[in-house]
């Protein structure tokens, strides 16, 4: 089970959100940023869910210590604090999802998984597909006794749509994500890249890249 600190002042909403987490993580409770970095010290944790407004320290300057600190630890901010001012505080100050009051706990553990997998993926460098295992650091897809390395650009591109399956990209998106911003390459060479892979994975079952008209594109893992 993966171990969420909740860092919240509030007993009840501590209680409740525990008894709602307790089945599918392994809940470690502070009562403020103060308790939270204490905790930080002797336990491994995998996400923060932290609340804004707490005594001695709160949410905001909990997650700047933090990366100040050059801890990556992801952390959404679970707050009843709702303005876009709020918000855009909360991102810069380097947070990774925020959610507001009153929370609806089946989104909130979506949220969880969807923070946990992305966290997965960096620290590995691997995205894992049923039995193909995409790998970074060798630009290599794996399926069972077969590798198939691809080309650095293509399989980028891939990396990208397959850390988001279901996210739909714009191709201005991917060429700013894989080509760069200052790159003088067109939307035709996404298209291009994009035929590519389909033409080099077309014997792959457990994922396709969708183009969805008028949009991009996006990869939908498949049952």
């Amino acid at each position: 089970m993966a171990t969420i600190l909740l860092v919240e002042d509030e007993a009840s909403m501590r209680l409740l959100t525990s008894a709602k987490l307790k089945h599918q993580f392994t809940v470690i409770c502070a009562q403020d940023g103060v308790e939270a970095l204490e905790v930080l010290e002797h336990r491994a944790v995998d996400v923060i869910i932290a609340d804004v407004m707490m005594p001695r320290m709160d949410g905001y300057t909990l997650v700047k210590t933090l990366r100040e600190r050059g801890n990556t630890i992801p952390v959404l901010l679970l707050t009843a604090k709702q303005s876009f001012e709020d918000k855009r505080e909360g991102f810069s100050s380097g947070i990774d999802d925020y959610m507001t009051k009153p929370v609806n706990y089946e989104e909130l553990i979506w949220r969880l998984n969807a923070l946990l997998r992305r966290s997965r993926i960096a620290s590995e460098r691997k995205i894992v597909v049923g039995e193909v295992v995409l790998d970074s650091s060798t630009y290599t897809i794996k399926r069972g006794d077969e590798v198939l390395e691809l080309p650095k650009k293509e399989f980028e591109l891939l990396y990208q749509l397959l850390s988001y399956p279901g996210q739909i990209f714009t191709r201005n998106q991917l060429l700013d994500g894989v080509w760069g911003y200052d790159s003088e390459s067109g939307e035709d060479t996404v298209k291009t890249h994009i035929s590519r892979l389909r033409n080099r994975l077309r014997h792959i079952q457990e994922f396709r890249i969708v183009t969805v008209k008028g949009l991009g594109y996006k990869a939908e893992v498949l049952e």
